[in-house]
């Protein structure tokens, strides 16, 4: 039997269920398509970091006699074409819970069975597929602790193995070149690729241990940067849990929390798909916000005067990263010192984030916002001043993405600088007063608690 392997979030060889699948089928077809809906709005950190994965996966994919077709267009009708041009019976994919996937795979689905041809879904991006977490009553979980034990209690299978002893096929017309998009000036971006993903877990590994205390410091090398490698799919998280299940740690074990969280968000917009754009809690839409202007374009570039949210800003558009710490501080700047909805932060995240994941990033904002699930109460406002002195108490964070900070001579305190070392060094002042503007906020808050 011919079969086609449609790559979508899962650009690796190892602990692929779909492709094991496949591999079992016969000669198989490994399919890539670069689908014009998802490409235009990816932004050049997302554009970059995909092209230079499916270059790695080609690469990894020739070793073994192979390569990868990429072809352009609507996956409904590529797909098809490209099925039909080798004579499959089956498409394997890893199955998208995701509001646009699901959508397309229907569609696919749909146009394959026209042409006599199967759509197989095998595993997904999950260690547990959104949708199978539920309570006693049969009910998704609204609040992440009880979803957390519930997830660990579900289990997940073993990582499985790379096949071996494939034939591969590939298309003798149609396809396109692995684009290579343009990377702007000054933005550095991690190094794609399954084996990258493998390196980059094994030295986390090593100081996993410390993670528990390391990670909510963006002054130290605390946290795992598998976000990118997780969301093209270079890794699997079943991969990732298997190895802390022989750690027993306090760091191991928050991380395993921090892998419920990205299940959770992705369970919770299975569930609720309008909530990728809309309020979950649809009274924060009431609220007054302020028109973004440039206030909003100050945010962006790093320019409001507030040391930590500044660095944060600058490492964002200088790395396509940003510490999760430093994710929440900006967040909460831009809702609750600005006034501004969280939807304009989101898309901007998305624009840059190279790990820009639409579940995790949107639900992540609407948790600083106040109106997502497990919420951090409005009134929960971030100081930028005490969240940059508690969590970079030395202002190493700052100092590295502030230029203008650097010079410890010059700028003894980088967390709050005075006007006149401001001035000498070229740095704005503060963009406005943020004991104020926290007012502001909880008055607007109290307007619609009604």
């Amino acid at each position: 039997m011919v079969s086609v392997m449609w790559f979508r979030r899962d650009l690796r060889l190892s602990d692929n269920p779909a492709l094991v699948e496949a591999g079992a089928d016969g000669e198989v077809l490994p399919l890539f398509v670069l689908d014009p809906r998802l490409w235009g709005p990816a932004g050049p950190s997302r554009q970059a970091y995909l092209a230079g994965s499916l270059r790695s996966l080609d690469a990894t994919l020739r070793q073994r006699r192979g390569t990868l077709s990429v072809v352009r267009g609507d996956p409904v009708r590529r797909v098809v074409l490209a099925a039909r041009a080798v004579g499959a019976e089956r498409v394997h994919v890893s199955a998208d819970f995701g509001p646009y996937g699901r959508e397309r795979d229907e569609a696919v689905e749909q146009a394959l069975a026209e042409a006599g041809i199967e759509l197989v879904r095998t595993g997904s991006p999950y260690a547990v597929d959104p949708g199978r977490v539920r309570n006693g009553s049969g009910e998704p979980y609204k609040v992440f602790t009880p979803f957390s034990r519930a997830w660990n209690d579900v289990g997940w299978d073993a990582p499985a193995d790379a096949p071996t002893g494939v034939s591969w096929l590939r298309l003798d017309e149609g396809t396109t070149e692995i684009p290579e998009p343009r990377v702007p000036a000054g933005l550095d971006l991690p190094e794609p690729g399954e084996a990258s993903a493998q390196r980059q877990w094994a030295e986390f590994l090593d100081r996993v241990d410390d993670y528990d205390t390391d990670r909510d410091r963006p002054d130290r090398d605390g946290t795992s940067r598998m976000s990118v490698h997780l969301k093209y799919g270079e890794v699997h998280p079943r991969t990732l849990l298997a190895d802390l299940g022989a750690k027993r740690s306090r760091g191991a074990q928050t991380y395993r929390t921090e892998l419920a969280w990205r299940e959770f968000y992705a369970d919770v917009l299975y569930r609720r798909p309008d909530s990728a754009r809309d309020y979950y809690k649809p009274e924060f839409s009431r609220m007054d916000y302020d028109r973004p202007g440039d206030q909003l374009t100050a945010w962006q570039e790093g320019r409001t005067g507030f040391p930590v949210v500044d660095a944060g800003m600058r490492q964002l558009r200088a790395t396509g990263w940003m510490h999760n710490r430093l994710r929440m501080i900006v967040a909460s700047f831009l809702v609750k010192d600005l006034h501004v909805e969280w939807q304009h932060g989101a898309r901007h995240f998305l624009h840059w984030l190279v790990d820009g994941d639409l579940a995790s990033n949107n639900h992540g904002w609407q948790w600083t916002a106040g109106s997502g699930t497990d919420a951090s109460p409005f009134f929960r406002v971030f100081n930028p001043t005490t969240q940059g002195r508690r969590f970079d108490p030395d202002g190493a964070y700052v100092r590295r993405w502030v230029s203008e900070l650097a010079d410890p001579d010059q700028v003894p305190d980088p967390h709050e600088p005075d006007a006149d070392t401001r001035d000498l060094v070229g740095y704005p002042a503060p963009m406005l007063d943020h004991k104020e503007e926290r007012q502001e906020a909880l008055d607007r808050y109290e307007r619609i608690k009604g």
